[in-house]
């Protein structure tokens, strides 16, 4: 199996190796961080590093299911290499009960380089992070960005069907290998469902009822990039005949982002300068396991688009906010240290009154921050006013 270079999270481990803090790589089931993990051990034996300065465990083998964290401690404890670096690869750590005091005994130690994976929010939201406060770095990893998944596939396809298959398998490494064999990619995906549903969501939230999770997982995946409150969604739900109440909706909305097969992005009010509590939007991190629920006929293709335009602007180093301006809405607000965008997208704007409907909140903003139409269009309108107009697709191969 060929590895996609996964540049930019590798340089991310790269900058911070040697470095006396934690490395921690959270990221969805199946993402690609044990595979990031292999391409970093081989950077390292390509640059002096020896084997036996390498230590990996991997919590989903089954040969680590019945050890304590002591015991697993001096398992490691017994292989550090004296008076030279040793790296030390916890995978899947979270399996592992109470990995976070193993981790601790582990950081105290002389010459040793610790990373970590997970696959949900929350094993970095407790005592770990108390524990280990100030003290790690964390690496939030996401499934293949189109950029990634044009690099695995075959050159002679066009983009434009680079992007349909992009948007109809899935964003997962792995889905790779299945070619275009949908039913296989179906089954795979269904997989990684089932495991994030029992596993991460139902196993800790101890959930009974199951047809109303999957109730609101529907729900939202069939409404990517509109806004939802825990309310309107219990008040549909209980309309459609499936009695819930916004107290319990609420809680699997949390469970959903906690797995990290969803995400949150807030209003922000750019008048008020303050983020607003109600009517968030949510996006998913694979289309694929969106497809598994409302399938792949008569999809939104807008929503899909502002869906992969949000995943990239936070693989970029975003965070991500929805503008509310008054009575008019800006898609995305993408704001880093020293760096802010405003970002409209459309599938397309030919239609003249697309476009006025588009570009008009951009023009009302008072600052002089870059402003951006992201489209379909291959040959966009000529820019307007400062606002720049993009070709989607060469946006998101970082043209």
């Amino acid at each position: 199996m060929k590895y996609i270079e996964r540049t930019d999270y590798l340089h991310f481990l790269i900058q911070h190796k040697d470095k006396q803090i934690i490395k921690v790589v959270s990221g969805i089931l199946r993402c690609g961080k044990s595979t990031l993990l292999e391409i970093f051990k081989d950077y390292l034996l390509r640059h002096g590093v020896s084997k036996k300065q390498i230590i990996s465990i991997n919590f989903e083998d089954i040969a680590y299911q019945g050890k304590t964290y002591v015991q697993i401690y001096l398992e490691i404890k017994s292989k550090l290499v004296e008076g030279r670096m040793t790296y030390v690869f916890l995978d899947e750590v979270q399996n592992c009960e109470h990995f976070e005091k193993m981790v601790d005994s582990l950081f105290i130690q002389p010459n040793v380089d610790i990373y970590l994976t997970g696959s949900n929010a929350y094993f970095m939201s407790g005592e770990l992070a108390t524990l280990l406060s100030g003290r790690y770095v964390e690496l939030k990893m996401l499934p293949l960005s189109f950029s990634e998944y044009v690099q695995g596939t075959d050159p002679s396809e066009s983009l434009s069907k680079k992007y349909n298959n992009y948007i109809t398998f899935s964003s997962f490494p792995y889905v790779l290998q299945y070619g275009n064999d949908f039913q296989a990619v179906q089954d795979y995906l269904r997989g990684i469902y089932s495991t994030i549903l029992l596993k991460d969501i139902v196993q800790r939230y101890q959930i009974s009822d199951i047809m109303m999770l999957e109730s609101v997982i529907r729900f939202v995946f069939d409404n990517i990039g509109s806004r939802c409150s825990a309310n309107n969604i219990a008040r549909i739900l209980t309309a459609n005949g499936r009695t819930a109440n916004d107290k319990t909706v609420e809680k699997y909305l949390q469970a959903l982002v906690d797995s990290l097969i969803l995400y949150r992005a807030q209003r922000y009010s750019i008048k008020g300068k303050q983020l607003l509590k109600t009517q968030s939007k949510y996006y998913v991190a694979d289309l694929g396991l969106r497809n598994l629920f409302v399938g792949i006929k008569g999809q939104d293709e807008g929503h899909i688009l502002e869906n992969i335009v949000y995943l990239e602007l936070l693989r970029r180093g975003y965070n991500v906010y929805i503008g509310q301006n008054d009575s008019s809405e800006i898609d995305f607000i993408a704001d880093k240290p020293n760096e802010t965008l405003f970002i409209q997208v459309s599938l397309s704007l030919r239609n003249e009154s697309t476009f006025e409907r588009e570009i008009t909140p951009l023009k009302a903003l008072n600052n002089s921050y870059p402003k951006i139409i992201l489209t379909m269009d291959e040959s966009p309108v000529k820019n307007e006013d400062g606002i720049q107009v993009k070709y989607v697709l060469d946006w998101l191969l970082g043209k």
